[in-house]
């Protein structure tokens, strides 16, 4: 068994490894810093050990009590990761980590992260290097326990020229700077300082290095001194949901696709899932038996993604529908059986039932079966129009949802967001019933009519609705009535 030592990147989930995710995705046990994304620690396995080791800034640190640990579990067998913000090696102390490892006879592997370093400039907008204005940039922490670091040569690096990324420096800054203009640096040296850099709380602010002590920020907080900070190639701050906070109301396996599409946007995802689904109160006994007769059915109806991995699981492969043809309410129930190699034969216009009634074929002379697995209640709008178009309808249950317990604090944190998307009827119902109507935020989102008129019925304001039915319909809506926020660093 090994110990990994894995850098999980300056804060933006998407800029883990590849290596980094494998090795996540089989480990036993993550010992992980403070400051991560918490949608990293979701790729190891549900029942693998979490053991939060951060260190807060001015607190004990015991890295001593971090070896001791990994030794431990190391020596009992496990594959255990050492998930570390940006790069093991850069001022992560994984060196000592390592050591520590190779001398108790441990076996270890590192597996580099992108360090903030590089990314955070590139993330505001700033190369560390630059044609015409530098061709090479050094790494250097500007922190000790009191003062800034004695063992720097402050006056040195200043004359050495190039592009200072600094670290941990915003306490001393004052001082760091003063010591780089004695050095020689001229005090209208352009400054870049990025607060959270890569995370969608992420601010910049440029200034001067005479100027610098006079700016107001706090850590964590990387500092570039050089002719490039003038440079402002911003794309990260100028993304159209950047800093927006948005409630997900989605199951915890549902919620990362509409996570990711908030993130590519700017915006920070808040996940509060307010329903579970879970099997129907038969165990699925029903739906077993109607996946053994697919055959004998001319159309079966697919109405959400939940239905399509429901059914979708229990079959051998495309083959089992037989001669029964497929439908789907709306294109993202549709894509959802194309990731199962299913293409739907019929998508309405409208991802709504009414649609899907309105488009459905009449049956032949001799009548025809249409089998519609679905939530164990559900609307009857479906099942009613196609028996009064002459189909016989078996409705089936293939899941129920329940509403979810929310984690303590959730609704007070999601009170200070900038909306809330609910993605069906019964995201709502478990948000009210969780007691959070008066921790609503300011703009609802609903993916559809139907949605929105269970959160209308549930005494929500309705901001906006996707348009198309979808999620990607969903954050395109958010995108028209929220924006971009710009607040200040702090």
């Amino acid at each position: 068994m090994t110990v990994y030592l894995v850098g999980a990147g300056p804060g933006d989930p998407g800029l883990l490894t590849l290596r980094g995710a494998e090795v996540l995705a089989g480990a036993d046990v993550v010992a992980y810093d403070r400051l991560l994304d918490p949608a990293l620690l979701d790729l190891a396995p549900a029942g693998a050990e979490r053991i939060d080791v951060g260190k807060s800034p001015g607190g004990p640190v015991d890295q001593d009590a971090i070896n001791r640990l990994l030794v431990d579990r190391g020596r009992s067998g496990l594959e255990v990761v050492r998930l570390k913000g940006g790069d093991p090696f850069v001022f992560g102390r994984g060196g000592e980590e390592a050591l520590a490892l190779r001398t108790a006879g441990i076996a270890f592997e590192v597996v580099p992260g992108v360090s903030a370093a590089v990314a955070v400039p590139a993330y505001a907008g700033v190369p560390v290097t630059h044609r015409g204005l530098s061709t090479s940039f050094t790494v250097v922490t500007g922190h000790s326990r009191h003062e800034p670091d004695n063992d720097t040569d402050w006056e040195g690096l200043a004359r050495g020229g190039g592009t200072l990324v600094l670290f941990m420096a915003v306490a001393h800054r004052a001082e760091v700077a003063r010591r780089l203009m004695a050095g020689g640096r001229s005090p209208a040296t352009p400054v870049l300082v990025v607060h959270r850099g890569t995370w969608p709380a992420q601010r910049s602010v440029r200034t001067t290095l005479a100027q610098l002590a006079a700016i107001r920020v706090e850590p964590p907080a990387v500092i570039v001194v050089g002719q490039v900070a003038g440079l402002d190639l911003a794309w990260f701050e100028e993304r159209p949901l950047f800093g927006r906070r948005v409630v997900v109301t989605r199951t915890a396996g549902q919620a990362p696709a509409l996570a990711r599409l908030l993130r590519r946007q700017g915006a920070e995802p808040l996940f509060v899932p307010t329903i579970d689904v879970v099997e129907p109160a038969d165990g699925g006994a029903s739906l077993r038996a109607a996946v053994g007769t697919l055959p004998d059915y001319d159309w079966v109806v697919f109405t959400s993604v939940n239905a399509v991995e429901r059914v979708l699981a229990r079959v051998r492969d495309a083959r089992d529908f037989g001669g029964a043809r497929v439908a789907a309410v709306g294109p993202g129930t549709a894509e959802a059986l194309t990731g199962w190699r299913v293409a739907a034969d019929l998508v309405p216009g409208r991802a709504v039932a009414e649609a899907l009634v309105a488009d459905f074929p009449p049956p032949g002379p001799a009548g025809g079966r249409v089998l519609l697995p679905r939530a164990e209640s559900g609307r009857a709008v479906l099942p009613d129009g196609l028996r009064a178009a002459g189909w016989t309808v078996d409705v089936v249950a293939a899941y129920r949802t329940l509403a979810a317990p929310l984690a303590p604090g959730a609704v007070d944190a999601a009170s200070s967001a900038d909306a809330i998307c609910f993605t069906s009827a019964s995201t709502v119902t478990g948000w009210v019933e969780a007691g959070g109507r008066p921790a609503t935020p300011p703009v609802v989102a609903c993916i559809g009519p139907v949605t929105a008129d269970a959160a209308r019925a549930a005494g929500l304001a309705v901001s906006v609705t996707g348009d198309p039915h979808t999620l990607d319909g969903l954050v395109d809506a958010l995108r028209r009535v929220l924006g971009p926020t710009r607040a200040p660093v702090p």
